[in-house]
């Protein structure tokens, strides 16, 4: 089954795609403790891109499609902003943010731990980000 959702380019409309995961995950029977993690990842991926890809454009948006399969669900994230490459993105030390008192940095550490699987594709097109996460039978 797949569900697909638009998202207008702006912070104050993140609130509903994380509405729109809710409710998916939770029309699947999956853990609260699972939903809010996904719920997180899923976020603080379409924010990166809101706020830095497309600089809050409103003339842009980014579309979040929903698949699952019997192992867990893909969360493919599609946009034409400036591309980040979250796979080969190499992770701060926690100990030298917190130090710095830097308040960025930990959100892409969170996404890679909580996500089993993230594959980025970018052409001329556009961005393709999809990421899986493993659900327990």
């Amino acid at each position: 089954m797949a569900y697909s959702f638009d998202i207008p380019s702006s912070k104050n409309k993140l609130r509903l795609m994380r509405k729109f995961v809710t409710d998916v995950l939770y029309s699947h029977n999956i853990p609260e403790i699972e939903v809010n993690m996904m719920v997180l990842a899923v976020d603080e991926v379409c924010a990166n891109i809101i706020i830095h890809g497309l600089q809050s454009n409103p003339l842009e948006s980014v579309r979040l499609n929903i698949k699952f399969e019997a192992s867990g669900v893909w969360f493919e994230i599609v946009d034409k902003g400036d591309t980040f490459d979250i796979v080969n993105y190499n992770e701060p030390n926690l100990e030298d943010l917190i130090k710095k008192k830097n308040k960025g940095g930990i959100g892409i550490m969170l996404v890679k731990k909580i996500m089993d699987d993230i594959e980025l594709q970018s052409t001329s097109d556009g961005n393709k980000l999809r990421m899986f996460k493993k659900l327990e039978a």
